[in-house]
């Protein structure tokens, strides 16, 4: 799954239209919450930032109806070959033997989900590490839609 994440983080870079951008982003917001719920005993913590990410999506929606409307979607050739290998890569079967059940015994895994500091310890750092890119990659395509040389975002009549 990290993979799969790693891989639409390049596709990003070939996209340029702000529906592909938005897919991506809803893409990345479900592999994050999944993973970052596997981690806890229950889906609460996830949920609560799925909740937020597709609210933040639906205003990111807004602003690009109300920009590109009418725009043409258009199909990047180049895409094609690296979405796939991304799904070659992710469909391989992989045989690993990292178990999160197996980094921590259950008692140390009680006690310690009570507190959000695991995802700042060394096996769940990753996904802390994916939030922060995430949350960067969206600030980053939030401000590339809402360029200001390309004039306001609502036309005056």
């Amino acid at each position: 799954m990290y993979l799969f994440m790693l891989i639409n983080t390049t596709m990003l870079f070939f996209l340029k239209h702000p529906l592909s951008f938005g897919l991506i982003l809803l893409l990345q917001t479900i592999y994050t919450c999944v993973i970052s719920g596997l981690m806890n005993l229950n889906f609460w913590y996830s949920y609560i930032l799925f909740l937020i990410l597709i609210g933040g999506m639906l205003i990111l929606f807004i602003y690009m109806t109300s920009i590109a409307s009418n725009e043409k979607f258009k199909f990047n050739i180049k895409l094609l070959p690296i979405w796939f290998m991304g799904i070659v890569m992710v469909g391989w079967p992989m045989n690993t033997n990292m178990n999160m059940n197996d980094l921590m015994s259950f008692e140390t895994n009680l006690n310690f989900s009570l507190s959000l500091t695991k995802y700042i310890t060394y096996p769940n750092m990753f996904i802390y590490l994916m939030m922060i890119i995430y949350l960067f990659i969206t600030l980053i395509l939030t401000v590339k839609m809402t360029n200001l040389s390309y004039g306001p975002l609502r036309q005056k009549f």
